[in-house]
């Protein structure tokens, strides 16, 4: 028996910013499970800035997408066919199948899922998944915090790095600035414990952070690249360590952005920049989760959500996540958690 389905597929890459005539949402059958495979109800999918790259011909850490094929993304669901005695009919889990109401996964390709009582199950694409892991990893391991540091996070009302200036404060970090591109965004940053923010539209990033940070910073995670990488460079203590995690400000550029004016000053103040991919720190999930599942029962730790509803809406949550239309995670929604 066929299963129906519908998926998302590029069908163009996009030239500059990502436009509905880039991508065709199919319908499509799927083929009963073979031995050692689940079918998956998806519950809830994520949309991720690193997509955009994904969608480009070029060579990079992730293969491109091809054109006509259905992309791919993190999702849960629930299995409601299996050919797996590991994976029951019933169970939640984790997969990276997303863009489809429906997909066939080998079962050695997903995650169970035990839920936090009380808590959304898409919590698990955000704070206790990949977003998560990519600030724990970031803050922890790349830019080695230290008790008393004081820490900048770009693009901070994100998913990362609302996760980043959080997880610092509750480690002890002096100060925690951020940025975010709202007056909206600034004020909930002050409302989960951000020492200061400003929004980077409002003059020069470099004058702003000398006003949030007037005795410099330690830390620097960067999800946006350009002129906070180079304000970071200015404001730097000595021995002052940075995190690069994305440079979502020129994913959409159809030339190179230009680089840091200044980083003559790298060898001067002895930085370390370090870029990451978190698929290389997979063993730091069992400290991860332990620690974040602790503050999130026990409401030390916020985690908001942007949810858009339906398939039919992924490829508009994800235009609206590349231009700043999300605070915390970005969430498609395709189904009710189950009771």
């Amino acid at each position: 028996m066929s299963i129906p389905t519908r998926e998302w597929q590029l069908v163009r890459r996009p030239h500059g910013e990502p436009v509905d005539e880039d991508f065709a949402l199919v319908s499509m059958e799927r083929p009963d499970p073979a031995p050692g495979e689940v079918v998956v109800r998806t519950l809830a999918m994520s949309v991720d800035p690193y997509m955009r790259g994904r969608m480009n011909a070029t060579r990079s850490y992730a293969p491109s997408w091809e054109l006509g094929e259905t992309m791919q993304g993190g999702a849960i669901g629930q299995v409601v066919d299996s050919r797996s005695d590991e994976v029951p009919v019933g169970a939640l889990v984790l997969h990276g199948l997303a863009w489809r109401d429906v997909a066939v996964v080998p079962a050695a390709h997903v995650s169970v899922v035990d839920p936090l009582p009380g808590l959304p199950l898409s919590l698990y694409l955000g704070v206790l998944g990949m977003p998560g892991l990519t600030a724990w990893a970031g803050l922890f391991r790349l830019a080695a915090f230290a008790e008393g540091d004081a820490v900048f996070v770009s693009g901070a009302a994100g998913a990362v790095g609302s996760l980043v200036g959080q997880f610092a404060k509750l480690r002890g970090a002096s100060r925690v600035v951020g940025s975010a591109g709202t007056a909206e965004k600034v004020a909930w940053l002050g409302e989960i414990g951000f020492d200061a923010a400003f929004d980077y539209h409002a003059g020069a990033v470099a004058d702003l952070l000398a006003e949030a940070a007037p005795d410099g910073i330690d830390v620097f995670f960067d999800n946006v690249g350009g002129e906070h990488l180079e304000a970071a460079i200015g404001a730097f203590r000595t021995y002052g360590r940075a995190a690069l995690c994305g440079s979502i400000s020129g994913y959409n550029a159809v030339s190179a952005p230009p680089g840091p004016r200044n980083l003559s000053l790298v060898v001067g103040k002895r930085l370390s920049l370090r870029g990451f991919i978190v698929g290389d720190h997979a063993d730091l999930r069992p400290e991860f989760v332990a620690a974040v599942s602790g503050w999130l029962q026990d409401g030390s730790l916020v985690a908001r959500e942007t949810v858009v509803e339906g398939l039919d809406s992924a490829v508009e949550a994800f235009r609206s996540l590349l231009g700043g239309g999300n605070t915390g995670k970005m969430v498609v929604r395709l189904a009710p958690d189950p009771a």
